[in-house]
């Protein structure tokens, strides 16, 4: 038979409603709940978490929704956050969606349904574009991507600058020839192409750039084509670490050598750039102190919902290897 609230009652000496307060972080005194507790774990009672959402406009749960955890940026991110929001005795619930905007809808519903007490997401450009009409019952605050100015907290790299850095660098090192590879389905991978652009304008180059879906296997299939060409990159940045590996796979197809045949400098300074050979030059992203800002700005938002909305810029630093070497 189930164990029942009043079974737990029984135990402790005390009523219901008593136990109700105290499994419920209610006005009672430490050594009542701690009573409680004792009788919670002598009886095996078990809360219906279901049925306390349904009372409680708070489940002490926090939606996370990552573009693709594959990509270690987001792994990282969310392990920050999660980090918070145990310290803050609350749950996650961790959703991925591939940057399908269709699978982001699924989750959003799923994000009410819940009633999540607030969200963290890093969105597609195309639920970006749709967050001014769309109703959210939860404050959320927006990662990696930043949504229309004024409608969500957001906590954002300075993608511009981070990719001006390494065009910047490149371009100290001799190299003229540059191509620029970037994502196809995010605000971010756009940000990064903008710096890519007018950082190749203001040295006086020519930008020669493609875009694609973000994973390792299509960044390869471009890049093995477009190192065939006659007119192709001597050096080529990249706009995230899973693109970085398709570009790398591509130029040993092809018997290329990096740095010698072909220049290479991407984002994300995981374990592994630094040991392939030759290193990879890296814009290092500020991942834990992205997810630990979120969940304060999140906090925050929950104590004074009438909070101005704010956008924090968070810089990268460039960690420079050997997959940048000078230009022959």
């Amino acid at each position: 038979m189930s164990v029942s609230i009043k079974d737990v009652a029984r135990a402790a000496g005390v009523s219901p409603a008593t136990v109700s307060r105290a499994l419920g972080r209610g006005p009672v005194s430490d050594e009542l709940r701690q009573q409680v507790a004792a009788a919670v774990r002598a009886t095996g009672y078990k809360p219906n978490l279901a049925a306390r959402r349904l009372r409680s406009q708070d489940s002490g749960t926090i939606g996370l929704i990552v573009a693709d955890i594959r990509n270690p940026f987001f792994t990282a991110v969310s392990r920050a956050v999660e980090d918070s929001a145990y310290r803050a005795g609350m749950r996650v619930i961790l959703c991925n969606t591939d940057e399908d905007p269709e699978r982001e809808a699924l989750y959003l519903g799923l994000m009410q349904e819940e009633r999540i007490t607030g969200l963290v997401f890093a969105p597609t450009r195309a639920t970006v574009d749709q967050l001014p009409r769309r109703s959210m019952d939860f404050p959320v605050v927006l990662i990696d991507r930043a949504g229309p100015a004024g409608l969500h907290d957001a906590v954002v790299l300075d993608n511009r600058d981070a990719m001006e850095q390494l065009v910047g660098h490149l371009v100290e090192r001799g190299h003229r020839d540059i191509g620029g590879l970037f994502g196809n389905a995010s605000s971010t991978g756009a940000e990064r192409r903008e710096g890519y652009v007018a950082a190749m304008q203001r040295h006086g180059l020519q930008p020669q750039f493609r875009a694609v879906a973000p994973s390792a296997e299509a960044a390869q299939k471009e890049v093995a084509a477009w190192l065939t060409q006659a007119d192709r990159p001597r050096a080529i940045v990249v706009s995230n670490s899973l693109l970085l590996i398709g570009v790398i796979k591509a130029a040993r197809a092809l018997g290329l050598q990096i740095p010698r045949d072909l220049a290479v400098a991407g984002f994300d300074n995981e374990s592994w750039t630094e040991l392939v050979e030759p290193g990879m030059t890296v814009i290092e992203q500020p991942v834990e102190d992205i997810g630990r800002t979120a969940m304060s700005l999140l906090f925050e938002r929950l104590q004074t919902p009438a909070l101005p909305v704010r956008k924090v810029v968070l810089s990268g630093r460039c960690i420079v290897r050997g997959s940048t070497a000078a230009a022959s």
